[in-house]
């Protein structure tokens, strides 16, 4: 299944062009906001039409300017999940995901009720009214409403945009559980960069209605700083976990340049990992100091020096790892930094966020 885009719209002074291919898995839509990720989205939901292009999918035509074919949205079989959960207040949980399967064709098996609840947790739910659920809660019935429609493609924008750190991880598992076994193409708008490199098996990045880039989460990281403006930037550490102190509240981890502590997890030792370390949070030193606090302590060798303005973009080899460090210009020309240059990084164990640790297969 395969979702084909070859558009170009106007919408008052902002113009959107786009041509991508869609595959299976989860493709997220990342920029920041602006640069026309939900017009995209809208676009192939059959919300606006595009003023010129294509859109088809799995050889089905949804949108052709030149031959006049617009396919209306309830026929294109979409499950579309928004920032807020939009549910019936007056039907109960069950009554929201039988809802759905007003939407699913007869001809075709769809998802049971129980298969679904199961999925998203929603066993204890189900006679609960929307007035009596949390914000994640309303969220994953949001969910659970889609997939009972049977769609062929499922669009999520910023679904976990209104939710607060804690109820965005209690959704997190949910959404991979979809994505590994609903079997079908998803897009995914974030601005999160974090959320994005957990879900995303590959990413389109999007600038001021331009799609910058493509790829896979860790490919991407090295175009998004310099194309989104105000994302947070940052790199990927490829890790082991190797155990845990819950005393001290710490998970240790082993990657190519060293040890790696991190904030007490429950994953497994012996799980690989991959941890987002801010651009930002990054220390650089050419000796390596003594009687400081801070636990993560990596070596590497200068590969690229980069000028992000006001300030300078070190991208360092650590073993394999490429990570980027922001300094400003007076540090960089105090270390006398160049390529080549043996540097210790140093990072606050508090400077890994609990949502940007991530299990890889």
């Amino acid at each position: 299944m395969t979702l084909e885009i070859d558009i170009r719209h106007r919408q008052g002074a902002f113009e959107l062009s786009a041509k991508v291919e869609v595959g299976a898995g989860l493709t997220a839509l990342f920029g920041p906001s602006g640069s026309g990720k939900t017009t995209l989205v809208n676009l192939v939901a059959g919300l606006a039409r595009a003023d010129e292009g294509r859109i088809a999918f799995s050889g089905d035509v949804w949108s052709d300017h030149r031959s006049g074919v617009f396919v209306p949205p309830h026929r294109r079989r979409i499950g579309y999940v928004f920032q807020e959960g939009r549910l019936f207040p007056h039907l109960t949980v069950r009554g929201n995901l039988a809802y759905g399967t007003r939407f699913a064709p007869r001809h075709e098996p769809g998802e049971t009720l129980d298969r679904v609840a199961a999925l998203l947790r929603l066993g204890p739910l189900l006679d609960r009214r929307p007035s009596h659920l949390s914000g994640g809660e309303k969220q994953r019935v949001a969910l659970g409403r889609a997939l009972m429609a049977k769609p062929r493609l499922l669009l999520m924008d910023e679904p976990l945009s209104a939710l607060d750190n804690d109820l965005k991880a209690a959704i997190l598992p949910d959404i991979e559980r979809i994505r590994d076994e609903a079997g079908i193409p998803i897009l995914y708008v974030s601005h999160s960069i974090e959320e994005v490199t957990r879900l995303a098996t590959r990413v389109l990045a999007m600038s001021a209605g331009r799609t910058v880039a493509i790829g896979t989460p860790d490919e991407i990281l090295h175009v998004v700083p310099r194309a989104s403006g105000d994302l947070k930037a940052g790199s990927f550490l490829h890790a082991i976990v190797t155990g845990h102190s819950p005393e001290e509240g710490l998970t240790f981890a082993e990657c190519r340049a060293g040890p790696l502590f991190l904030r007490s997890t429950d994953i497994a030792a012996g799980t690989h990992i991959r941890a987002f370390v801010p651009t930002s949070e990054i220390v650089l030193s050419t000796s390596l100091p003594t009687g400081i606090s801070t636990l993560n302590r990596l070596t590497g060798t200068v590969e690229e020096i980069g000028d992000a303005g006001a300030t300078i973009i070190v991208s360092i080899d650590c073993n394999g790892d490429r990570l980027l460090a922001e300094i400003t210009r007076r540090s960089a020309a105090h270390l006398g930094l160049t390529h080549g240059s043996p540097v210790h990084l140093l990072f606050k164990t508090v400077s890994i966020a609990a949502e940007g640790i991530f299990r890889t297969p």
